[in-house]
């Protein structure tokens, strides 16, 4: 569903990716693990066309999508969010999520052909999976940190993608609220394909079809959570045996 190859990325004299393939399954849950400064944002940029690679190509379910701009990838059905929250604070939740989902279909023809009842569908079908319903009236800057988050994860999902990337999509939650959105994002698959940059190890290791680990921007080691943990080089350079033994 997603290949890149020899992905690489060049800051001046810095080398922020360098040599980076995936192959990511149709209906996976791939997450990105490894230390600040490993690379994986800059993965995501390069894999949505937020930045060119310096080499290397990207392929989006048998389509070369090297070099396209990002609003091309995402009316491909290519979809991410971000670090930190981006809602237009003013509009109420259901605006927000509304505009992506309105974003993804006027530039189908099946949206131009269903019109309001889809986009209507697709939206209360998006905040009823984040529970979110209740407060689809309300402001968006008024809500909490972790409802922010989920406002934006009905945004893309409003979007109905075939893609899914997401960055640290947890960050700020309280625990109850990292385990609702971490079984939220388990129930996404295998209709949807998530690519997940997340620190919570107990997150990864739950939901995870597959871990991909960046070090320096490079592949450190890849494959099944059980296979991660039992990583002598992950332990070395990122998690810890203390921490890993502790998600599992």
């Amino acid at each position: 569903m997603l290949v890149t190859e020899g992905l690489t990325r060049r800051f001046g004299g810095l080398m922020a990716m360098q040599d980076v393939s995936l192959r990511i399954s149709r209906g996976e849950i791939r997450s990105v693990i490894g230390p600040n400064g490993a690379g994986k944002t800059t993965l995501l940029n390069l894999i949505t066309g937020a930045l060119p690679p310096t080499a290397g190509r990207i392929a989006f379910n048998g389509r070369d999508i090297t070099g396209l701009a990002p609003a091309a990838i995402f009316a491909l059905g290519l979809v991410r969010s971000f670090q930190i929250p981006l809602l237009f604070s003013k509009l109420s939740v259901r605006e927000n999520v509304e505009l992506l989902a309105y974003g993804r279909l006027r530039r189908s023809l099946l949206g131009r052909f269903a019109g309001t009842r889809l986009l209507d569908a697709r939206v209360q079908e998006a905040l009823e999976r984040v529970n979110l319903v209740d407060h689809a009236g309300r402001e968006a800057g008024t809500l909490a940190h972790g409802d922010r988050r989920l406002v934006e994860i009905a945004m893309v999902l409003a979007a109905a993608p075939d893609v899914l990337l997401l960055d640290e999509p947890t960050a700020g939650m309280s625990p109850a609220e990292t385990e609702r959105t971490a079984l939220l994002l388990r129930g996404l698959a295998p209709a949807i394909t998530l690519v997940i940059v997340e620190h919570d190890m107990n997150v990864v290791m739950s939901i995870s079809d597959n871990i991909s680990v960046l070090h320096r921007g490079r592949i450190l080691a890849e494959g099944p959570p059980a296979k991660i943990q039992a990583n002598a080089a992950v332990q070395a350079v990122y998690l810890g045996p203390g921490d890993l033994d502790a998600a599992s």
